[in-house]
């Protein structure tokens, strides 16, 4: 059987070796030489080797075997990679170190994340981070394949995922989104059939309408745009009119109007998802405890 070898006991070794006597080991260790030399004797039964030659009555100093002057170098190997893991560890326990991967809907990625990623990473050099924004079913799908720790999404039909844990922290109302000289742009709310006789593009989030009265409008789009910034650009050239929730709409736009739905009145939730059963790593329940802690709907 081999012998098991304790990093105390090698360290202690060690010092005896480098600093060429039992009393000055035991200061550093702030142990007792009695202590240290049972530490010594004891690893030299484990390895059935001695390590030291018998100390000369003449000179203080302590001198290695042949044995011993082998074995040296192997225990400060042992005791750099026992430290190295260590500090590893340590550091992924405070994430620190390590790959967070994470997913978002593009509103929550470009309006809510950038500050609280900057501030979470602030002192972590060594922690990467691989962010993928996309709707919220490209993002359940990411975390059911194990690609993301979590996602940040909207749950549609929540009792049908029963194998996930979502946590909502957001909400936001939806609205339209018209341009600013559109017949639409000075209406305070607006009924659904008010859209009816208006050009209509369809994008990721209109399936937010359809368990709402108006669920028609969505068999009514002329055109489907998946991209945010297509979109965009098509509703400024005057293509038409989309609905949007508020986070998503681009609040430094001059040309484009938001108008809150008010019937029906359809509210977003946007929250962590994550899978039941399964524990995240350090870095990503580290930073799932920040977002709690630091987000308000």
């Amino acid at each position: 059987m081999l012998p098991e070898l304790k990093i105390a006991q090698l360290r202690h070794f060690v010092w005896v070796a480098e600093l060429k006597g039992f009393h000055a080991a035991a200061e550093k260790a702030h142990r007792t030489q009695p202590a240290i030399s049972l530490s010594i004797k004891d690893l030299e039964n484990k390895l059935g080797e001695g390590l030291f030659e018998k100390r000369n009555a003449k000179t203080a100093k302590t001198e290695l075997t042949p044995f011993g002057n082998y074995f040296f170098p192997k225990a400060k190997e042992l005791i750099a990679h026992h430290d190295r893991i260590a500090e590893d560890m340590t550091l992924l326990a405070e994430h620190k170190t390590g790959h967070l991967r994470l997913a978002s809907v593009p509103s929550i990625a470009s309006r809510v994340l950038p500050d609280l990623l900057l501030r979470f990473i602030r002192g972590t050099p060594d922690l990467h981070v691989s962010f993928f924004d996309d709707n919220s079913n490209a993002i359940l799908k990411m975390v059911e394949n194990q690609q993301v720790d979590f996602g940040i999404a909207h749950l549609f039909h929540e009792q049908d995922h029963t194998d996930k844990t979502f946590i909502p922290i957001w909400e936001d109302r939806i609205g339209v989104v018209c341009p600013n000289d559109h017949p639409l742009a000075n209406s305070d709310a607006l009924h659904w059939k008010a859209l009816r006789q208006h050009r209509l593009i369809s994008n990721g989030t209109s399936r937010l309408l359809e368990d709402s009265e108006a669920s028609p409008l969505l068999g009514h789009s002329q055109f489907y745009v998946s991209n945010m910034i297509s979109l965009i650009a098509m509703l400024e050239a005057g293509f038409g009119i989309t609905t949007l929730p508020w986070y998503a709409f681009p609040k430094e736009s001059t040309t484009l109007k938001f108008i809150p739905l008010q019937t029906p009145t359809v509210i977003r939730r946007i929250g962590i998802v994550q899978l039941n059963n399964k524990s995240l790593p350090p870095p990503a329940k580290a930073l799932v405890d920040f977002i709690l802690a630091n987000s308000k709907g």
